[in-house]
């Protein structure tokens, strides 16, 4: 029998919403950690808010194996949060076996053992991405993090690999672990057939793309494939529908829609729900995921669970995400020209491909990693 731990969850830099994938990333850990290790017992520390978006792992604090404590703060600002981390934070993980922070980052005061997720190193490959006040904050806080830590766990093998090689005269390579993504199917799938009036889809063929409007998200090479003329990506009747929040490239994106004559062919609702989003998605001819830097790409196992060819870059880790269950291509328009006509060729084969692909991340896969490095830091 495994032997009962008591562990601190650090959920403080999540403010429900706004941190992109990095958010349910880690939910989802979480929610395949209870089914996979019972003898764990969880004290999460969470905003504002945090228990009513996430009822499946918040809802479960009325489980005695799981403990919720909320700080009162004004979420909405970043130096409260921080500052919270280092006054308020302390005293309520003081005593546990492990103290695990998710967002990257380790305060200043944190008692231990500590695992840290880092979710990727993009600051270091692409510092043109970063405002420098956070590019600085960034290159003082992840090395003393990753010093700090007891583990280090990682959503891939490309942010290990990539964690090794930038710190290692401080990094372990017994303890980076690799922390995989877990999926389960959605409970509510919203109908095509309301989508498309909701949209302004009509009958039209669409691809989606779930992306923040950042600028490694690459938008812009979709459009200009869409205006250039090549294959079925300069059919007139071809929608593209990128959902998601706005990010640091969204007046540039917006006006290069304009500037490309392309806002007939372009739908960009922003954030939806996410009924909407994996309904949109399970409608699409494809999702289509540009990217230049993932450190995992959710988004294209998701499509893959839900019966969607997916159309990638081979850049970071999507290759090993996506694996031969779809198209890995290089972020060059002519090996994107004919992908959409492939895919319509291919279309059977990839979405059994991309099915028995998302089932190996599984929900409780990813819980029993976590588990595992939990463990690794309480044996330290």
């Amino acid at each position: 029998m495994a032997e009962a731990l008591c562990v601190g969850v650090n959920l403080l830099w999540c403010l429900p919403g706004a941190v992109g994938g990095s958010e349910e990333y880690l939910v989802r850990q979480l929610v395949g950690l209870r089914a996979s290790d019972p003898d764990l017992a969880l004290r999460l520390a969470v905003l504002p808010g945090f228990a009513a978006a996430h009822p499946r792992l918040a809802g479960s604090g009325r489980d005695a194996a799981v403990e919720v404590v909320e700080a009162s703060l004004d979420a909405q600002r970043r130096s409260r949060r921080v500052l919270t981390e280092v006054t308020w934070l302390p005293s309520q993980m003081r005593g546990l076996d492990v103290v695990h922070h998710g967002g990257g980052t380790v305060p200043l005061r944190s008692p231990g053992p500590v695992v840290v997720t880092i979710h990727d190193v993009q600051y270091l490959h692409h510092p043109e991405y970063v405002s420098p006040l956070k590019l600085r904050y960034l290159r003082l806080a992840v090395p003393s993090a990753v010093r700090r830590a007891a583990v280090v766990a990682v959503p891939s093998e490309f942010v290990r690999t990539t964690v090794l090689d930038a710190f290692s005269s401080s990094a372990d390579p017994d303890r980076v672990v690799v922390v995989p993504h877990g999926l389960d199917m959605p409970a509510d799938v919203a109908g095509e057939t309301d989508l498309r009036r909701r949209y302004d889809l009509g009958d039209r063929p669409f691809v989606v793309y779930p992306a923040v409007t950042h600028p490694h998200k690459q938008h812009r090479f979709l459009l200009q494939l869409m205006a250039g003329g090549c294959g079925r990506w300069s059919d007139p009747d071809l929608l593209l529908v990128a959902i998601g929040g706005s990010g640091l490239a969204e007046d540039e994106v917006a006006g290069t829609v304009d500037a490309l004559g392309l806002a007939d062919r372009v739908r960009r609702p922003g954030r939806v729900s996410d009924a909407d989003r994996d309904g949109l998605v399970a409608a699409a001819d494809a999702v289509v995921f540009p990217s230049q830097y993932e450190g995992f790409g959710a988004p294209v196992l998701e499509a893959m669970a839900l019966g969607t060819p997916v159309v990638a870059t081979d850049a970071t880790a999507l290759p090993d995400v996506v694996g031969d269950a779809g198209l890995v291509l290089p972020l060059e328009p002519a090996a994107w020209s004919d992908a959409l006509d492939e895919v319509e060729r291919r279309r059977d084969e990839l979405v059994a491909a991309g099915r028995r692909r998302a089932a190996t991340f599984s929900l409780r896969r990813s819980g029993a990693a976590l588990a595992t490095a939990y463990r690794l830091a309480a044996a330290r």
